[in-house]
Order: C-alpha cells, then sequence, then structure tokens
C-alpha cells in the first residue's frame, strides 16, 4: 500500500511539473494522442490529396463527405429518438450553440499582432536588401542560395506536408531530449558566433568606429 500510494504521490507531481499550454500546443505536444493523433491525420491526408488534386476538388468532396456523415447520423438519431420515444434534441446542439463570433477586442488583437509582424519583417528585409549589415546580408544571400536549390528539388506543396510532419513531430522529439539538443544548440550558436566576430574582424565595412579613436581625432 506504501508503494502504491508513493508510487500515485510521484505520478501526480509529474503530471503538475507538464506546463499548461494552449489548444494549439497541447495538440503539437501529444497531450491528448486521441485529438492530436486525429488532426494530425486528417491534416496530413487533406495535404496529400491537395498535392494531386485542385484545392476545389478536395474542398468539395471533404466537405460532401462530411455533409453526408451530419445527415445521416441526424437522420439516425432522430429515427432512434422516434422508436425509443425519447427527447435527446438536436445531435449535434452543442456545437450549434458554441459561439464562434469573433469579438472587437480579440479582432483588434490579431490585427496588432500582424501588423507589428509585417512592419518587423518588411523592416528586416529593407535592412538586408540595402545592406546595412554586411555579414547579416551575406548570410541572408547564403540562405537564399539555398532556398533555390531546395526550390529546385521540392515544390511548394511538399515543403509544406514537411513543415506539417515537422511541426506534430519535431517539438515533441525537442521535449523528450530537450537536455543534449539545448549542448548542441549552444556549441553550434558559439562556432557561429565566432565565425561571424571573425569575418566582420576581417571585413570592417558598416561597422562604426570606436569612440575613443573619434576623440583622438578630434584632438
Amino acid at each position: 500500500m506504501a508503494g502504491g500510494r508513493k508510487f500515485s504521490r510521484n505520478n501526480s507531481s509529474s503530471n503538475q511539473q507538464l506546463p499548461v499550454r494552449g489548444p494549439v500546443e497541447s495538440l503539437i505536444y501529444w497531450r491528448d494522442v486521441k485529438k492530436s493523433g486525429i488532426v494530425f491525420g486528417a491534416g496530413l491526408i487533406t495535404l496529400l490529396a491537395i498535392s494531386c488534386c485542385s484545392v476545389i476538388s478536395v474542398f468539395a468532396y471533404l466537405s460532401l463527405a462530411i455533409l453526408s456523415g451530419t445527415i445521416a447520423f441526424r437522420i439516425y438519431k432522430s429515427v432512434m429518438q422516434a422508436i425509443q420515444k425519447t427527447s435527446d434534441g438536436h445531435p449535434f446542439k452543442e456545437y450549434l450553440d458554441y459561439d464562434l463570433t469573433l469579438s472587437q477586442d480579440k479582432v483588434q488583437h490579431i490585427a496588432g499582432v500582424a501588423v507589428a509582424h509585417v512592419n518587423g519583417f518588411v523592416a528586416e528585409m529593407r535592412r538586408l536588401f540595402l545592406v546595412e549589415d554586411l555579414v547579416d546580408s551575406i548570410k541572408f544571400g547564403v540562405i537564399l542560395c539555398v532556398m533555390t536549390y531546395i526550390g529546385a528539388w521540392f515544390n511548394g506543396m511538399t515543403l509544406v506536408i514537411m513543415a506539417f510532419v515537422s511541426l506534430f513531430t519535431l517539438p515533441k522529439v525537442y521535449e523528450n531530449n530537450k537536455q543534449s539538443i539545448d549542448t548542441y544548440l549552444d556549441l553550434a550558436r558559439s562556432k557561429v558566433a565566432d565565425v561571424t566576430e571573425k569575418i566582420k574582424a576581417a571585413i570592417p565595412l558598416g561597422t562604426k568606429k570606436p569612440i575613443a579613436a573619434e576623440s583622438d581625432k578630434d584632438k
């Protein structure tokens, strides 16, 4: 009994250590395996179907399948209620009563976040294309070169499917191996930082002059 109580305490404490996450985070971290599996499977099948057929066809067939299922289920429940003489009501009443409207504050918040991201993206692109920092622009050019090879190997839909699969796999892998992955990431960051500093020292374009040097020049 004592061992059982000890196990239950350890189990509850481990569950308390899990961070509280939103619905999206719960899905990609597989907190509920059934829900995550349904969303992942349905999303992957939809993306694979879009890669083979047009978006309009996939949307039409998928909507038709869902509509056929809901109509059949509604008829089935109505027949069962008539036979059993029950008054359960509409089978989808819970979902029909669910409030899907967006409040004005929520819309303004989403718009504000979107505008902030767009402004940050535009400012970053201007900084990189107009070579405010030479090293950063060179690194951006290398990334663009890599993207040209990726674009030659994969089409856009394949990249979307790979991104979707990565969304449901990489966060969980990182969570289970956080310590070892962080160690290698810190090592890689330090190496990249060292190389960047050496490049900036070799190509001192766009760097500001030291204040001490400017003061000596003024003297």
